[in-house]
């Protein structure tokens, strides 16, 4: 329960913090890539390689395929017959053959069901998440904090002393 716990709150720090939409919402988005790869796979090293090429938020990326790691699980059975139907598709095979003789292509393990299926739904949920959780951040940012700034109760714990000492402890030490 603690590791949940402490992922929430970083998660609620990241929303927080100055860090753009974009950056949060392609992060948590390419969870999902992460989270339904094989850990030690090239995909899981493309990635991270974009991830760390552009500005996304490599912490939205972890935490996000934390959560998408159960959830592929979960999907096997789907990820299963949905790579099964690409792999057996008698118009791929001659790219799957091809593919399969290209260096590094089969570290990969493009001809494991579950993997391709997996990267199937990845491909395709990718692009909708992003604007999903770009929405989200930016309801989250606009409706959700305002309101909770704006409570009597809010206002009265601003200004206690322990507000005072965990805005001091944030800006020296950046909330670790």
């Amino acid at each position: 329960m603690g590791l949940l716990t402490k992922q929430l709150i970083n998660l609620i720090r990241l929303l927080h913090s100055d860090t753009g939409q974009n950056q949060i919402a392609t992060g948590l988005a390419f969870g999902i890539f992460l989270g339904f790869a094989p850990f030690v796979s090239i995909q899981t090293l493309l990635v991270l390689f974009i991830v760390f090429i552009f500005r996304v938020q490599l912490g939205a990326a972890f935490l996000s395929a934390f959560f998408f790691k159960f959830v592929a699980y979960m999907l096997d059975p789907v990820a299963d017959d949905l790579g099964r139907w690409a792999l057996e598709s008698p118009s791929l095979r001659e790219l799957f053959v091809t593919m399969y003789n290209t260096p590094f292509i089969p570290m990969t393990r493009f001809n494991n069901s579950i993997v391709m299926g997996s990267f199937i739904i990845s491909l395709i949920l990718c692009p909708i998440l992003f604007f999903v959780f770009k929405y989200l951040i930016a309801q989250y940012r606009t409706k959700f904090v305002t309101k909770i700034e704006a409570t009597k109760a809010w206002k009265a714990f601003k200004a206690t002393k322990f507000y005072d000492w965990y805005a001091k402890y944030n800006d020296l030490y950046g909330g670790a």
